[in-house]
């Protein structure tokens, strides 16, 4: 009788679509009902019968349920702790207008990122060092998403040459600034944010005072000088580096972050290639939608890193081969004696045993 009453149960929250927490609380309810026949109907009842003639074996079932509940709950709670904070203040201010609440419904209906998330997307101030082939896709979906001010740094103008890959830019714009085309393109897609332009290259001497405005920086430039200048101006700030790489029809991408436990790109990578191994888009050529999947990829890493959903790659290594349609994702770890970060470490190791 009691197996037929919860095949009824499910069939009936079936029907019309009931929620889980719904369909919790009407097996609760059948429970509660067990329970109380047993206490009110004398021993040997018909009813009781049916229903097993056994108060201890409903209790049983009541406790091994609850401590299943309880067990999965506090593994949320641990999870939860576990997890670094959000780059973003977890209180943004800043109130949505009907507008940007139709806008970005689709990720406010999103568990993982809801309302708090979309408010922290809208707080968050996120800095992309390159507005090319990589900056293009990572430009065009974080303005998408309401990342509420994006930073775009790139000294470069663009040219014709451009256009196969850097979606961002148009034929008409050529002989443009890229950040000022960039602009353009991303408060076109979505006019509730700012986009504030850096129409500089980075350099040891400006990286300091360009990063003390942002939360977050994305690495989208072409070559490792850039990346490893980039690479100890964020530890020095103490700030996340998501940085991409691509070649030919190969790219790469890891969320670099000393501060918080995880390997700098120089631990991962202690020197640039000899001349040749390594060489350029400009040098060898690169497929043109490539810079298109690791930008979005590197896009998608840096609203996690900000909505604090899922896990990100602090530690792990994403490797793609397009031209082979395969991915792998390997284990970094940080290097004790990087001449980079160790510093940083040590001090913090430093602060943790004073």
């Amino acid at each position: 009788m009691v197996l037929l009453l919860i095949l009824a149960i499910m069939a009936f929250a079936v029907a019309f679509r009931l929620s889980q927490r719904a369909i919790g609380g009407l097996l609760v309810g059948l429970w509660a009902a067990g329970v109380l026949a047993h206490l009110a109907l004398p021993a040997g009842h018909p009813v009781l019968v049916q229903i097993g003639g056994s108060l201890a074996g409903w209790l049983v079932v009541g406790g091994a349920v609850a401590l299943a509940l309880g067990y999965r709950a506090g593994l949320r709670w641990l999870q939860a702790r576990a997890r670094p904070a959000p780059v973003a203040e977890a209180t943004p201010k800043g109130a949505f207008s009907p507008a940007e609440l139709e806008r970005y419904a689709r990720h406010i209906m999103l568990r993982e990122v809801g309302g708090p998330g979309q408010a922290r997307l809208k707080a968050a101030r996120v800095l992309v060092v390159g507005a090319g082939g990589l900056g293009s896709p990572i430009l065009l979906y974080l303005a998408a998403a309401g990342v509420g001010t994006i930073g775009v740094a790139d000294d470069d103008a663009v040219s014709s040459s451009n256009l196969q890959r850097q979606v961002i830019h148009t034929d008409e714009r050529i002989g443009m600034a890229k950040t000022r085309s960039a602009e353009m393109t991303m408060k076109a897609l979505n006019p509730f944010i700012t986009v504030t332009q850096h129409p500089q290259r980075v350099t040891a001497e400006n990286a300091a005072e360009l990063l003390a405005g942002y939360d977050l920086v994305l690495d989208g430039t072409d070559n490792f000088a850039a990346r490893y200048l980039l690479n100890s101006a964020c530890i020095a700030a103490g700030k996340p580096l998501l940085s991409g790489a691509i070649s030919q029809w190969e790219g790469q991408l890891s969320l670099y972050d000393p501060a918080r436990g995880a390997p700098c790109y120089a631990c991962v990578f202690p020197e640039a290639p000899a001349a040749g191994l390594a060489p350029s888009c400009a040098e060898a050529g690169v497929m043109g939608a490539l810079p298109g999947v690791i930008g979005a990829m590197m896009a998608g890493e840096a609203i996690k890193e900000i909505t604090g959903a899922g896990q990100t790659l602090r530690g792990r290594l994403i490797l793609h081969d397009a031209l082979w349609g395969e991915s792998r994702v390997i284990e970094i770890a940080k290097n004790p004696d990087c001449p980079h970060c160790s510093a940083m470490q040590k001090g913090l190791l430093g602060e943790q045993h004073g």
